[in-house]
């Protein structure tokens, strides 16, 4: 049975909310399903708080009598003892799920498949990956995508240039690379980057094309093509485990 549960969260850069918020939409259709706590008027009281220790509001909130007894993630230093998880940065948001999942149902009842039919045992800790795209929204949510394979350190590439440079001076598990990047002539560039030294590990081309011609030019290039601007989360995740 799904339960819906509210979060309210307090602070947070718009990159990070923009993660966190990737991940509560993909909440749907888990044990336990999240939406963000709106407030205001005779509004219940949030099933989850969720606090950037570098909020000064989160500090108003704190020493709040009316927010007595209620359930505290706590991202950053500082560690109040009012919160019942705290985590520090940079946030590994599916590992914060997960903690707000045992606040709000006993552990034998969560789900731990927070894209299906990923479990905690096949998440890859440690990783590093590069992410070239122009398009902000693009680049943030591949990053929130990785997240949920618990990959939270990634460079960020707006050109062929930066991402050539980046993977240079770097070693990459994986890079994620869009193919409608300015400047790049699509596969071309790829194989640039797939040329390069330190070697990626794994390179995934996406905004392409699901045709013949494209998986040719992939296999090429020594990538896979993961057609579309939106990844889907059990496709890459299935790719993750399979490379």
């Amino acid at each position: 049975m799904t339960r819906t549960a509210s979060v309210w969260v307090i602070g947070f850069a718009d990159e990070e909310r923009h993660s966190l918020n990737t991940l509560l939409r993909l909440s749907e259709g888990r044990a336990v399903t999240y939406e963000l706590w709106q407030g205001g008027g005779t509004a219940p009281r949030p099933d989850l708080v969720l606090i950037d220790s570098q909020s000064y509001e989160a500090v108003l909130e704190l020493e709040s009598p009316s927010n007595a007894g209620l359930k505290m993630v706590w991202i950053g230093p500082g560690n109040p003892p009012q919160a019942r998880r705290c985590f520090d940065r940079p946030v590994r948001w599916a590992e914060v799920v997960l903690a707000m999942d045992e606040l709000i149902e006993p552990p034998s009842n969560v789900d731990f498949d927070l894209t299906a039919p990923a479990s905690l045992d096949l998440l890859l800790p440690g990783r590093r990956a590069l992410i070239a795209s122009a398009d902000r929204d693009h680049r943030l949510y591949l990053r929130a995508r990785l997240a949920l394979a618990d990959i939270t350190q990634a460079d960020e590439a707006q050109t062929p240039a930066e991402a050539l440079e980046y993977a240079r001076h770097n070693r990459y598990d994986i890079a994620l690379v869009d193919l409608d990047l300015p400047d790049a002539e699509g596969w071309k560039f790829v194989r640039q980057l797939g040329a390069a030294r330190p070697k990626i590990t794994h390179l995934i081309a996406t905004n392409g094309r699901a045709t013949a011609a494209d998986r040719m030019q992939a296999w090429r290039a020594g990538a896979h093509n993961l057609p579309g601007d939106r990844i889907d989360p059990v496709q890459l995740h299935a790719l993750l485990q399979r490379v």
